[in-house]
């Protein structure tokens, strides 16, 4: 998974509103056989399956069964819209600046 520099951003106000969740979790789950749900929450403690990365001072968790899933993703933020998740063609997009967890 990657994120882009305004998503570092946007985490990092979101953790000053909440400095008692300073874990980010991203996770991916079936909606159902041609759609997908990501969520990002805030916590106060990594789990034991979690694959754990700190980018630019963010703590970012992603539970082991969703870290597989996350190849090739790309977490944004814009104003408006909010976070959107990238795959394939656009994550290489100059326009994102890209940060790479991997």
């Amino acid at each position: 998974m990657k994120l882009t520099q305004s998503a570092v951003e946007r985490l990092k106000a979101l953790i000053c509103e909440h400095p008692e969740d300073s874990i980010v979790r991203v996770q991916v789950k079936d909606l159902d056989e041609q759609r997908l749900s990501f969520s990002i929450t805030l916590e106060d403690r990594v789990q034991s399956d979690d694959e754990v990365q700190i980018v630019d001072d963010l703590t970012m968790a992603i539970p082991s069964v969703s870290a597989v899933r996350m190849n090739g993703i790309t977490m944004d933020y814009q104003e408006p819209g909010g976070f959107k998740f990238h795959h394939g063609d656009q994550q290489n997009d100059p326009r994102l600046n890209v940060i790479s967890l991997n």
